[in-house]
């Protein structure tokens, strides 16, 4: 095989399984916006005919020999081509090394354990969903033996959402934050509580609208290259290349600060994913380079420039013009205050900046303790309460609002839900760094973002996944991975707010 021909080739190959993807994303995404309620069954059907192409595509003969060939020939490649071949091995590997009739059955129990959640939460009744997560754990410890038989069979959870990062790692960021989080809680709860109303009222969504395309506009979005849509969910995702993105996202018609935090949100994701270096188009490349460090941007522009003074005295005025009463009868300081309350509840969506910490921490002790066999399915329940109790200080009382609440383990997803709490971590460590070079707040208060997106652009965001994100962590943002710099930010933050 010639080695110049089988780069050209690789390339087509990438660009055939972006088209795919394009195609994929597209029919995923009409289906959460716009498409009538009716054609989930034909989108279905060309998903499947899709999904089967691409199989075949990726696990065709021919590909295989070449990628094969590539990998042999690795130290004659570009960087961009030696990182893609290994993309494309590890992708094949996971799969690869799990018989095909296993993965076969594993795919039927997960849909059989979604219907049997969804029983569940209407009967309020956990033991109706135990028994199919019970199969999915089991299957779980399974497969990790198969990929990783002398590790922790949680890294192998880990692993299929974050390269490079270990058990070992995660356990010293929550232990982090299990030593000061719990007590900032606790000091808060005695302080008299926040008066939110300003938030509460009436709200139509034109004017919702308005003010997600002027929040995007403000934190630097390109509007030609990024779309804005209504979902029940919200999510971003980029189709077929980082130059065609779309928001989908949720108007609260009755809390306008559930609206701005969910479009700052998004919009993060976005501008990471439209950031990315144009030579990594239509390759396996062009998207982030781990779950947490794109979480890392959307907390990033949400929380720490979102839910900031400098923020909230920047855009009062515009608030005040979509949204006279209730928010013009309150300060800027009032505002600020206000979305930044904290209380504890018993819904993780719902929860605050400083409490959703803590409810990722129970879930990942949690599905750590049942992948490794030190808690059964059975006691779930009782484990979670328990937990709940311990570290948010509050009585579960129902299966509902409880061990319930979330589809991500029916999905088979452990290793989840702590990348939710590291991108919290990265976030914070990037604002730091960024710091040494500028003052980020006084960027905010100018409603300059230029700056801030720059810099973001240059550490993060133009690597694509040319790294994993502990190599972009260390050797381009220039942190190790350490939750200090968050609990600090929380303390400092959270002291001065309630007056500590």
């Amino acid at each position: 095989m010639d080695l110049e021909q089988a780069r050209v080739d690789f390339f087509n190959l990438q660009k055939k399984i972006c088209a795919f993807n394009h195609a994929a994303e597209l029919i995923y995404f009409d289906g959460e916006t716009s498409a009538p309620p009716g054609t989930a069954a034909n989108r279905a059907r060309a998903l499947d005919g899709i999904n089967e192409i691409m199989s075949r595509l990726k696990n065709d003969p021919r590909t295989l020999e070449l990628i094969e060939f590539l990998h042999q020939n690795s130290d004659w490649l570009s960087v961009k081509e030696r990182r893609a071949v290994e993309f494309m091995i590890r992708e094949g590997k996971r799969k690869n090394n799990i018989p095909p009739e296993e993965y076969g059955h594993y795919g039927a129990l997960l849909s059989e354990a979604r219907a049997a959640w969804h029983a569940a939460r209407g009967a309020n009744d956990f033991s109706i969903l135990e028994p199919k997560l019970e199969q999915i754990v089991e299957k779980t410890r399974e497969f990790a033996k198969y990929n990783m038989p002398d590790r922790d069979p949680y890294d192998y959870c880990i692993d299929q959402f974050e390269e490079a990062i270990t058990v070992e790692t995660f356990d010293q960021v929550f232990d982090a934050i299990k030593k000061e989080v719990p007590q900032l809680l606790q000091a808060i709860s005695e302080k008299q509580k926040i008066d939110d109303t300003c938030l509460n009222g009436d709200f139509e969504d034109d004017d919702l609208q308005e003010l997600a395309l002027y929040v995007l506009d403000l934190i630097g979005i390109d509007l030609n290259k990024v779309g804005l849509s209504k979902a029940e969910h919200p999510f971003t995702i980029s189709l077929g290349s980082h130059y065609d993105e779309r928001i989908a996202t949720r108007y609260d018609n009755h809390n306008v600060g559930a609206t701005l935090y969910t479009i700052l949100n998004q919009g993060g994701h976005a501008l990471y994913e439209v950031g990315q270096a144009d030579n990594l188009a239509y390759t396996v490349l062009d998207g982030a380079a781990s779950l947490s460090l794109t979480e890392s941007q959307g907390r990033f522009y949400e929380n720490i420039i979102g839910r900031s003074r400098s923020f909230i005295e920047y855009i009062y005025p515009m608030l005040v013009e979509l949204f006279p009463f209730p928010i013009g009868d309150y300060s800027p300081e009032e505002l600020y205050r206000a979305v930044n309350k904290v209380e504890a509840g018993h819904i993780r969506i719902n929860s605050d900046e400083l409490t959703y910490n803590l409810h990722v921490m129970v879930r990942y002790e949690l599905e750590k303790a049942m992948v490794r066999g030190d808690l059964l399915v059975k006691d779930l329940p009782d484990a979670w309460n328990k937990k709940y109790k311990e570290y948010l200080g509050i009585d579960v009382v129902d299966d509902l609002n409880g061990v319930l609440q979330d589809i991500h383990w029916p999905y088979g997803s452990f290793g989840y839900f702590p990348l939710y709490v590291l991108g919290n971590v990265f976030s914070a460590q990037i604002t730091d760094k960024m710091n040494e070079e500028m003052n980020v707040y006084d960027c905010v208060e100018a409603g300059n973002f230029e700056e801030i997106n720059s810099w973001n652009r240059d550490k993060i965001w133009r690597y694509g996944g040319l790294f994993n994100s502990k190599v972009i962590m260390e050797r381009y943002v220039g942190t190790q991975i350490s939750s200090d710099a968050y609990v600090n930010y929380l303390k400092k933050k959270y002291t001065d707010i309630y007056g500590l």
